[in-house]
């Protein structure tokens, strides 16, 4: 196993230990526990040959990796799955028909796992950092061990989103039932969100700035955003999750009934404040080191424009991200190395069984910052996508394609050098396609396109683009939010933010002028006690006041398809009206005009709206606008829309866990761990 390890430190070392995809094929290992540490960790090299092995730990709370997969699909769009901002495939019947259980095995034995990984490194180097025994410049041991600390709080902040309460270990555990046992204890969740933030005071003491290795290992300003966002999520959920059972404290909260628990009081207003105030503080360190990329404002190629005509653009989608300031840490991908994706080849053949909403489309404002409804907005109407994204937001224009946007501009393109001009969408969006390339809603992304023809010239998976991580730009909204959710007001920094962020995205800087004119009804569009519109107008089953809705907003339109959504709409407590009622989550405007271009060479219809199982539409009289769950009732549980239920804003452990941890096996009832709020202890569906 030595011999294994320096080969793999081998590897690192030849291709710079600084790309993210070094050394991937070991990537999921356990720490290398039999390997001798004073044999081996005897260099700062080593130490970071051992962190960069982990680097695919750094995926969302639902597991999803936070750069492109290699895996024939359309790579980080697909982190909005399962919210209000896109639909995939059929739907998740998991959470959206109720059909989520609790498993008879183990549930969080993944995030505990991978805290041990940094355990148990932390417990070997530490003590020779101390005593000088570790070669290499002192300052880039330190900065290893930096991202070790960043790692464990990764690991926890995945468990504090997935499950709350959860156990705090700080040190590998002897092998012993009593000692594991013990340590199985459930801490409360502010108590888990404030080791956290320890955890990450400690990486920012020891990271280098911005520009470390490429910016492609972490770095202080990647752990400073890291801060605030779990900060933000704390502070937020807490409050508005308060009285649910979720919140320790809660007369329903779980956790009272536990022995360990007794004598705890929990002051969550000051917990509140308290994360609040750490929100604000990291990310206005990260917001006053980094500026935003630039929009030249084009939104679009002109012939010859593979790259270089929008910054703003080209962020998303060149080979080397280095040079943005914006870009806090990054994945390169190289050919020649075999580290490739295929979102490029994907989203330049088709829509990849998925479709952006209605209401995330809808949400965006005019250019004179108006909501699209307001008097003298400008808007255009929706008979097609292009009308609908004139004089829009645009970053509406830049990330979603319409029927006149270009498609290929490079003269390498044979389809280019044919016609020796530019090439648009120009036909309809592929809603009645093969399943593999349809735009389920009409709405098909266009963030993480490249016009570089050398990345979708064939069907083979050899795109590589950059892929970001983490960028300032969540900063700057961060500190927007916590600001306001902690004074009420906006003070001169939230101010400049999102004045800063209105600009680059081509929307008038008078947020005033836009909150006077929002209307909380239109946004949420509530037909028969069913959500059209936006999730996030609401909290629970209150609607938010105008201006924390346009902050929720501007959230929302900044980072499309970058994989926010989810745990926002989580901590919000957006997902409530769903509980009562239904979200319904629908594409373009098929029925008013564009039916009629949807024509075979004959000028028949290709249209099938009957109902029946064969339909690959909805019907007019469902609505005129695409409902990608509504071409048929039969075996169809999403017909009429989405439902939630109160459990699934915590995921549950399994029957397994509880066993585990009992003192008597036999009786989960003498285990150390408590389910989550309105989950069974047995397999079984949500209770709520």
């Amino acid at each position: 196993m030595k011999l294994k390890l320096k080969h793999i430190y081998y590897i690192c070392s030849l291709i710079g230990l600084s790309g993210l995809t070094s050394c991937n094929d070991f990537l999921d290992r356990e720490p290398i526990t039999n390997v001798t540490p004073d044999a081996y960790f005897t260099t700062a090299d080593q130490v970071g040959a051992y962190v960069i092995n982990y680097y695919s730990y750094l995926q969302n709370s639902r597991g999803q990796s936070l750069f492109h997969d290699k895996n024939w699909r359309s790579g980080m769009t697909l982190n909005d799955d399962n919210t209000d901002n896109l639909f995939s495939q059929s739907g998740n019947l998991q959470y959206f028909a109720g059909e989520k259980q609790v498993v008879a095995g183990k549930s969080f034995e993944t995030y505990t796992s991978r805290a041990r990984v940094w355990n148990w490194l932390l417990e070997q180097i530490l003590p020779k950092e101390e005593a000088g025994t570790i070669q290499g410049d002192p300052a880039i041991l330190g900065h290893y061990i930096g991202e070790a600390y960043f790692f464990r709080a990764l690991a926890y902040y995945q468990a504090l989103v997935r499950f709350g309460d959860f156990p705090i270990i700080d040190m590998v555990l002897s092998d012993d039932e009593t000692v594991l046992r013990e340590h199985s204890k459930r801490a409360p969740r502010n108590e888990v969100a404030r080791f956290i933030l320890q955890d990450l005071d400690k990486a920012i003491s020891r990271l280098q700035e911005q520009g470390f290795e490429n910016n492609q290992r972490i770095n202080k300003q990647t752990a400073q955003l890291f801060k605030s966002r779990v900060a933000l999520f704390e502070a937020t959920f807490e409050k508005y999750h308060k009285g649910t059972g979720r919140v320790p404290g809660d007369d329903a909260w779980p956790g009272k009934e536990m022995p360990y628990n007794q004598g705890k009081t929990f002051d969550i207003p000051g917990e509140i404040n308290f994360f609040l105030t750490e929100a604000m503080s990291a990310a206005k360190a990260v917001a006053e080191h980094c500026a935003l990329t630039d929009n030249s404002h084009q939104v679009n190629p002109q012939l010859g424009q593979t790259g270089g005509w929008n910054p703003y653009f080209d962020m998303f989608c060149t080979e080397d991200l280095s040079s943005h300031s914006e870009v806090l840490l990054w994945k390169q991908y190289n050919l020649g190395l075999g580290y490739t994706h295929d979102a490029g080849y994907i989203l330049s053949a088709g829509g990849d069984q998925l479709g952006l909403a209605r209401s995330f489309i809808i949400s965006f404002l005019m250019k004179n910052g108006l909501p699209y409804y307001a008097a003298n907005s400008g808007y255009q109407g929706d008979i097609s996508v292009s009308t609908e994204k004139t004089n829009r937001d645009e970053r509406l224009q830049l990330f979603v394609f319409g029927e006149d946007d270009v498609t290929r501009s490079d003269p390498a393109d044979p389809q280019v050098e044919k016609n020796n001009s530019v090439v648009t969408l120009d036909t309809i969006p592929l809603i009645t396609s093969s399943v593999e390339l349809q735009d389920f809603t009409g709405y098909r992304p266009r963030k993480y396109y490249s016009y570089d023809y050398g990345q979708y010239k064939s069907n083979t998976i050899i795109c590589t683009t950059g892929a970001i991580v983490f960028r300032a730009a969540e900063a700057y909204l961060n500190y927007i939010e916590a600001c306001y959710e902690k004074n009420n007001s906006l003070d001169n920094d939230a101010i400049k933010y999102w004045k800063a962020i209105r600009n680059r995205a081509g929307v008038s800087e008078d947020f005033n002028l836009t909150i006077a004119n929002t209307d909380l009804e239109q946004e949420a569009n509530v037909v028969n006690g069913t959500v059209h519109g936006d999730l996030a107008v609401y909290s629970g089953d209150k609607k938010v006041d105008a201006t924390l809705y346009n902050i929720r907003r501007e959230r929302r339109c900044e980072f499309i398809s970058e994989g926010m959504r989810w745990d926002d709409l989580k901590r919000w407590r957006s997902w409530d009206p769903a509980i009562s009622g239904h979200y319904m989550l629908e594409g373009m405007n098929l029925w008013d005009e564009a039916y009629k271009k949807y024509v075979d060479a004959n000028g028949n219809s290709t249209l099938i709206a009957d109902g029946t199982s064969n339909a690959n539409i909805s019907a007019a009289s469902v609505s005129k606008y695409v409902r990608p769950m509504g071409r048929t009732k039969i075996n169809n549980q999403l017909f009429d829309g989405y439902t939630w239920k109160k459990a699934f804003y915590l995921e549950p452990f399994g029957v397994q866990d509880f066993s585990l941890t009992a003192g008597n096996p036999s009786d989960i009832s003498t285990s150390t761990l408590y389910q989550n709020p309105f989950w069974p202890m047995t397999a079984g569906r949500a209770l709520e």
